[in-house]
């Protein structure tokens, strides 16, 4: 039987072992410069302890929280739009309910990617950063990615 007359899935090409998601994860772990929104100066609160763990491995983080005129000796700044210098990556921890609006936010400063911390889903932000060409994750925590890097 001449190749081309067997079917196309009898023998299907194997898959790529790496996802949208997990391409997007790759991209946005190798950020040097992360705006986390919704950090908090509470060590015992995941919005401070894995922006902490992140400077450990070398990012520079730079707190988003109109609360907060400085979290963890880090000058704070009140939205997005506020921070001086291109920003690779926008961390939220902030309720679902907030999400779309700081994906409108992250998209309007061209950020490279928007990622929404463990728990935290919004379907809105996620089509909001697609269409703005933006890397997006939800519901995983950048420090146990980067940790199995």
């Amino acid at each position: 039987m001449p190749p081309n007359e067997f079917p196309d899935d009898a023998c299907p090409m194997p898959t790529p072992k790496k996802t949208g998601e997990q391409e997007a994860i790759t991209q946005m772990l190798v950020a040097k410069r992360i705006a986390v929104v919704g950090m908090t100066p509470d060590p015992s609160r995941a919005g401070h302890y894995v922006p902490d763990f992140l400077r450990s491995r070398g990012k520079e983080i730079i707190p988003v929280n109109p609360t907060y005129p400085e979290v963890a000796g880090l000058k704070s700044y009140p939205t997005l739009k506020d921070v001086p210098g291109k920003i690779d990556v926008v961390l939220v921890f902030r309720r679902p309910e907030f999400c779309a609006q700081i994906a409108e936010e992250a998209a309007a400063i061209h950020a490279s990617g928007l990622w929404l911390q463990s728990g935290i889903y919004n379907a809105e932000a996620k089509r909001i950063a697609e269409e703005a060409g933006m890397n997006f994750v939800q519901g995983r925590c950048m420090m146990v990615e980067l940790g199995h890097g």
